[in-house]
């Protein structure tokens, strides 16, 4: 298995390789689709599944399951990417939303994952400079600070700073409720913690929709057959104009 510092390393590699410098707070979808070999989907997939991956020769897909808090599908991504770029010998895969025993690979992904939205060096900087915190326990706000500062689910959260020592299971299970409330009070924004709206949930985006696009410019498909191919990746925006009227040019 790898270790800690292994995979904090290949995860500040791949945030570099994605035009991604090592510490600052990242939008991980918008560094997926800078990869022009990659597909991201967003799709519900039930209660029981997380995300999907799937590298075929020069092409990548990374699914999401849409019903997931976004901080949730963040980390899902995350998690995805590594099997993508480091995941030797793999070709497909489907992950579990709560699954109790994971094989090793489930693992080091798990924890890449939190490597890559919230790098070593980066989390103890802003516990040290921001919370003014050195060891000693965290507070529920600190979390939220923590939570809302990297994009981390409640549950990435707190499995990191226990992984790190600074919060004992005790005092982290105190800390799984009354998350949205919480952090309303304190003025943040709630989405992390909320799904995505359900008119919104069905969406593909990156390689696909450019290949189909290159497809009908080089006539390798009709017209119909192209709107054919948007519909299959739920870009109804595209083939129907939706929302055309509300650009806007700054």
């Amino acid at each position: 298995m790898k270790t800690d510092i292994q995979l904090n390393a290949e995860a500040i590699r791949l945030r570099k390789r994605l035009g991604q410098d090592a510490s600052s707070p990242v939008d991980i979808f918008r560094l997926i689709l800078s990869d022009e070999n990659l597909t991201l989907i967003f799709l519900p997939m039930g209660d029981r599944i997380s995300g999907i991956s799937i590298r075929l020769d020069n092409s990548m897909l990374l699914g999401i399951n849409s019903t997931l808090s976004h901080g949730r599908q963040r980390f899902t991504a995350a998690h995805e990417l590594f099997h993508l770029f480091y995941d030797e010998h793999f070709g497909m895969r489907i992950c579990a939303k709560n699954k109790v025993s994971k094989d090793e690979t489930e693992n080091e992904a798990d924890r890449f994952a939190s490597y890559f939205l919230a790098p070593y060096e980066a989390l103890q900087e802003f516990i040290r400079d921001r919370l003014k915190k050195e060891r000693s326990p965290l507070m529920v706000e600190d979390v939220i600070r923590i939570e809302q500062h990297f994009g981390l689910s409640r549950h990435a959260t707190l499995v990191r700073l226990q992984r790190e020592g600074y919060l004992t299971e005790k005092e982290a299970k105190k800390m799984q409720t009354g998350i949205v409330a919480l952090a309303r009070r304190l003025g943040y924004d709630t989405a992390l913690y909320l799904p995505t709206p359900e008119e919104k949930q069905y969406a593909t985006f990156g390689k696909y929709v450019a290949l189909a696009k290159r497809l009908r410019e080089e006539e390798l498909v009709s017209h119909g057959k192209y709107e054919e191919l948007l519909l299959d990746g739920f870009r109804y925006d595209i083939v129907y104009g939706i929302n055309l009227d509300e650009e806007r040019y700054d």
